[in-house]
């Protein structure tokens, strides 16, 4: 493993370089050079609100020291299903609360067992081999960006009908984006904490990377992978000692105006609804259906399960049916639309409600080792990673974790996690 990790890092880190310098990408560095440096030394900046602005929210412990532990998963799935228009089946109500409880026992008391003593042996990656690879995806991520565009003759925001006429061939690498910007992200937090560059210039490299994002994601009409890079940028941020909690709880509202706000337009663009409609209704009819689909999936799944691992193996390259197809099919056969089942619904629908235990229990269990091993190390990449998965599950609460990419950070989560569990028993 360590001979495949040094030979792509090696190659990445050669390209990266040659890449960083040529004509056209010194050019661009420069001006960002000057752009930030305009930036940190900027008059208007000493009127921006400093960190101890609204100063109460810095005297709430919980928010201070837990705002982004593993259980605001499950605050966030709880307020997902208060916007339902209709409450829940009984029997789905059952399946919820063997969820709750797997998640805790995963993220709370399970890594309680791991990393009590020093954590001096755990992997360190070197800040250069992060950096090289996030340059890489990210120019993957731009160039297939406008290879979408081109595919389907327009921008799919200021046309929402072409959007569904993009090939998942090219956006899927797109979406790289996001692992990018929380790789290049984490390296200029390693920056930071080195005293390499101030807080200043790496708060102007974060705000960097999400109007970068910002400029190719939206572009596509999507609004998920948008919210997956916000969210890194806070969470990163915010463990790095760069963003400051009343900019968590400002950047959380902007978050959740630019979900009611996207949905919106995008609705009145399609004519679901008109301009008389509530903005909120979109959201609140939104979580009704999935809510909706979830039931149906609890029905189906029912204690054993009922498709044992297909819609979680659908997700592969190659498989007939996509996972989110796969739903369409069972709730109402229909195999041309795709619909989110939730956080759980694949695991109910695949095994049961003891697969739910299973399942978010794992879960957490990731969560819960990744928060620990960042809180005790304060590593820039444990920083990232962490942030990178738990960015998914938040975000996972309405959608799933089904994408195989998604799937695939985990993957190496995981895997990391438990390397580093291996060397701090030894």
């Amino acid at each position: 493993m360590s001979v495949i990790y040094s030979a792509l890092t090696s190659l990445m880190n050669r390209f990266s370089d040659e890449l960083r310098k040529s004509f056209l990408f010194t050019v661009i560095f420069s001006v960002l050079a000057f752009i930030e440096n305009q930036w940190v030394n900027s008059y208007f900046k000493r009127f921006y609100p400093s960190e101890n602005f609204l100063g109460f929210l810095n005297r709430n412990i919980i928010l201070k020291n837990h705002v982004f532990n593993p259980l605001i998963v499950l605050v966030v799935f709880a307020l997902f299903l208060l916007l339902s228009l209709n409450p829940p089946s009984t029997s789905l109500v059952i399946t919820l609360i063997i969820a709750f409880f797997g998640f805790f026992i995963g993220s709370v008391i399970l890594p309680k067992m791991f990393f009590n003593n020093s954590c001096d042996n755990i992997i360190r990656f070197k800040r250069q081999d992060i950096y090289s690879i996030g340059f890489v995806l990210l120019l993957i991520g731009i160039i297939f960006f406008f290879v979408s565009v081109a595919s389907v003759g327009g921008i799919p925001l200021l046309r929402p009908s072409i959007r569904y006429l993009l090939k998942p061939a090219f956006t899927m690498p797109v979406f790289l984006i996001i692992p990018a910007t929380c790789l290049i992200g984490s390296a200029y937090l390693k920056d930071f904490q080195v005293g390499k560059i101030t807080c200043s210039q790496a708060r102007f490299r974060f705000l960097l990377l999400l109007v970068i994002d910002c400029a190719f994601l939206l572009l596509l009409g999507y609004r998920t992978p948008l919210l997956a890079a916000f969210l890194i940028i806070i969470i990163m941020g915010f463990y790095g000692n760069i963003v400051s909690l009343w900019e968590v709880v400002i950047g959380a509202l902007i978050g959740i105006g630019a979900i009611i706000g996207i949905g919106y337009f995008r609705s009145l663009g399609e004519m679901t609804i008109t301009s008389s409609t509530n903005p909120f209704y979109t959201l609140q009819s939104r979580a009704d259906f999935t809510l909706h689909v979830l039931n149906l999936l609890d029905f189906i799944g029912g204690n054993f399960g009922h498709t044992h691992g297909h819609m979680l193996i659908s997700s592969l390259p190659g498989s007939d049916l996509g996972p989110r197809m796969m739903v369409g099919k069972l709730i109402a056969w229909r195999t041309e639309v795709t619909v989110t089942p939730t956080l759980i619904g694949q695991m109910v629908v695949d095994f049961g409600k003891v697969g739910v235990f299973v399942e978010m229990c794992i879960l957490g269990f990731i969560l819960g080792i990744g928060f620990k091993l960042m809180q005790k190390t304060e590593n820039f990449f444990y920083i990232g990673i962490y942030s990178l998965i738990l960015t998914y599950t938040i975000l996972g609460v309405e959608t799933g974790i089904l994408d195989i990419q998604v799937l695939l950070y985990f993957a190496i989560a995981i895997l990391i996690y438990l390397i580093n569990i291996a060397k701090a028993r030894n």
